[in-house]
């Protein structure tokens, strides 16, 4: 965690400064759990339909559950947000068709070992159009732009065969934020980010959350992520969904 320190160490100063003159500066730092539960399919070096894997049925992958972050600077009407969800899954199976994965074959019946993981670097900035935000009842809309930097790694090992692959590939999206609250006391957040690429790609990103500030500075939160990632060409193929919950806690200031 230690670029969410160097992120508080270079944002609080000038956050400090700047609320002095506009009282709806906020700093905000979270820290959460997720669980996320792949689905779907995928082929490396051939896009055959006999080498597209399923990663539940065939690869036998399971959940993902690790930490996340993220920091947030919201002056006036902008809104400025560093993420990072690190999504790891793996699993055994044993191959009921011959699959092609990192350039090698896997014959049928071969029992493999295989993981994909990927690091998501999430920078956003977000324009409210609506933005109520002094009120009791609070209400904000806006169109979000982000990046999502994605350090994608996979294996698969068996048979005295071992295949890898990597890749780093930035994902802009754009979408819509909203949130409605009762004071900062309970607020409900909900986004979704879209790009479509070409005629058969498209990668969907949504989230819903609730928030839950006992106290004015600090609280706790829990939502469903959904993840849908669908590429097509002649030479990669991806049809994946990653979906579940996550909890967490928050300090403002």
């Amino acid at each position: 965690m230690r670029w969410m320190i160097a992120v508080a160490v270079a944002v609080l100063p000038a956050a400090a400064g700047v609320s002095a003159a506009r009282a709806d500066e906020t700093l905000a730092l979270k820290l959460g759990y997720a669980n996320l539960n792949p689905a779907g399919t995928f082929a490396s070096s051939n896009v055959a339909s006999a080498s597209r894997m399923d990663v539940d049925t065939l690869l036998g992958m399971g959940n993902s559950n690790g930490l996340t972050a993220e920091a947030v600077l919201q002056f006036g009407d902008h809104r400025l947000s560093l993420d990072l969800l690190p999504i790891s899954f793996s699993g055994h199976g044993t191959l009921s068709q011959q699959v092609t994965y990192g350039g090698k074959s896997f014959p049928v019946g071969t029992a493999v070992d295989s993981s994909l993981k990927d690091t998501m670097y999430d920078i956003g900035y977000t324009y409210f159009f609506v933005n109520m935000d002094d009120l009791p009842s609070r209400l904000q809309l806006g169109v979000e732009f982000t990046v999502k930097i994605n350090q994608v790694k996979g294996s698969m090992r068996g048979g005295g065969i071992t295949a890898e692959s990597s890749a780093t590939a930035p994902i802009p999206t754009i979408g819509l934020r909203g949130r409605v609250a009762l004071a900062d006391f309970l607020g409900l957040v909900g986004r979704v980010g879209y790009l479509k690429v070409g005629g058969k790609g498209s990668y969907l990103d949504a989230d819903g959350q609730l928030e839950f500030s006992p106290l004015p500075m600090v609280g706790i939160y829990g939502g469903y992520h959904y993840i849908k990632l669908k590429v097509d060409t002649s030479s990669s193929f991806t049809d994946l969904r990653f979906a579940g919950p996550y909890v967490g806690g928050f300090a403002r200031f």
